[in-house]
């Protein structure tokens, strides 16, 4: 029907036409269904602006967006969906107060209409990766540095020797030629990481990671392979590699730094949503992102809803195992040629020293006395 924005905007120009297509997108051909108690079966009301239900049970009258992002919105349908092709169009996405000055709206008015529209880029589905390809998995850190800061908002880390204080964690997994999978961790946690892996990777899949200690808790779980960028390994054995998440990282920080220049932890998930659909679908013609997200716009995000503190993040902590010391194992090409009780055990045994031993352990290091030293 259209193959750009001036051909959406010349081929919808009056509210009836957006009404008509808003219509064939939400409901089975064209025909709606009540919003509140969802019988199939609605009258069309004041020419098309309103309908009402059938039900004699409901008998409420609504308007095509209830029950949508544009639900209780005084912008018209052109202009909101100007703004839905702008946002899922442009690779590095658009600001509030840009996108206000191309639809003619307040900055204000604009950046509600980002967040509602982000609210219908989520994934709302579940998805589980590693079916066919390996997959990677890694974080970044999202926030700005001390240096840049005012003096007011200096004064606030000033007595917290944190230096990742003011950073977001975010955690990426992909599946290579598949899905990106982006999610905000919570400060401090480094279990939520590991926990969120096994909950979007498959089981036994191809599992790559660098060499940070948090994924040794899910090791035994996947087909492992790290690698150990503290000592400048980046590829090894073909196709070990975190090339592909940290390729895409690069495009997120580039829609940062280029389009938002800053945003607020608050709202970092939302943000992280709008670059995953878009990367998802980089390969989808821009009329036809355009039309598959006018398919999912089910969902309303209310300003209350938008502003309100952020609920603290529940995490359940696994219990400590009875035995916490389980010891290390001593390898060599690959085959375990010995276990001992602690690392202290292992350097009395073999005469190294126990602190080369635990930098092996640690990825620190890549061997000690000619072994591969694992925690056990």
């Amino acid at each position: 029907m259209f193959n750009n924005l001036r051909e959406l905007i010349l081929s919808m120009p009056t509210e009836v036409a957006c009404r008509e297509y808003l219509a064939k997108q939400r409901w089975q051909d064209g025909k709606a269904s009540c919003p509140y108690c969802g019988h199939n079966k609605c009258y069309v009301i004041e020419g098309g602006g309103r309908y009402k239900c059938a039900s004699n049970k409901c008998y409420k009258r609504f308007k095509i967006t209830v029950g949508t992002i544009m639900e209780a919105s005084n912008i018209p349908l052109v202009k909101w969906f100007t703004a839905i092709y702008l946002v899922t169009a442009h690779k590095k996405g658009i600001s509030s107060y840009q996108l206000g000055k191309n639809i003619g709206c307040t900055q204000k008015s604009a950046w509600f209409m980002l967040h509602r529209i982000r609210e219908a880029l989520r994934r709302k589905d579940e998805i589980v990766l590693g079916e066919t390809n390996p997959v990677e998995a890694d974080e970044t850190f999202v926030g700005g540095k001390f240096g840049n800061m005012n003096k007011k908002r200096r004064m606030k880390y000033k007595d917290i020797a944190d230096p990742m204080a003011n950073k977001t964690t975010v955690l990426g997994v992909i599946e290579r030629n598949g899905e990106l999978v982006a999610r905000v961790m919570p400060k401090k946690n480094t279990y939520k990481i590991p926990q969120t892996i096994t909950e979007l990777v498959k089981k036994n899949a191809t599992l790559i990671t660098d060499s940070s200690n948090m994924y040794s808790r899910i090791t035994n779980s996947y087909n492992y392979h790290s690698v150990n960028h503290g000592i400048f390994e980046y590829v090894k054995e073909g196709d070990i590699h975190t090339n592909t998440i940290e390729g895409a990282f690069s495009h997120f920080k580039r829609m940062l730094i280029g389009t938002y220049h800053q945003i607020s932890s608050k709202h970092t998930q939302r943000y992280c949503d709008e670059f995953a659909y878009r990367y998802n679908s980089r390969k989808v013609k821009d009329a036809d992102r355009f039309n598959i997200t006018m398919e999912n716009i089910e969902g309303r995000l209310t300003y209350k809803t938008l502003i309100a503190a952020p609920i603290p993040v529940q995490v359940e902590m696994p219990s400590k195992p009875k035995n916490r010391h389980k010891g290390v194992f001593q390898v060599k090409d690959g085959e375990i040629i010995a276990h001992y009780r602690n690392v202290h055990v292992a350097a009395k045994e073999t005469g190294l020293r126990s602190g080369n031993i635990h930098r092996v352990c640690n990825s620190q290091r890549k061997s000690a006395g000619g072994f591969d030293w694992i925690y056990a």
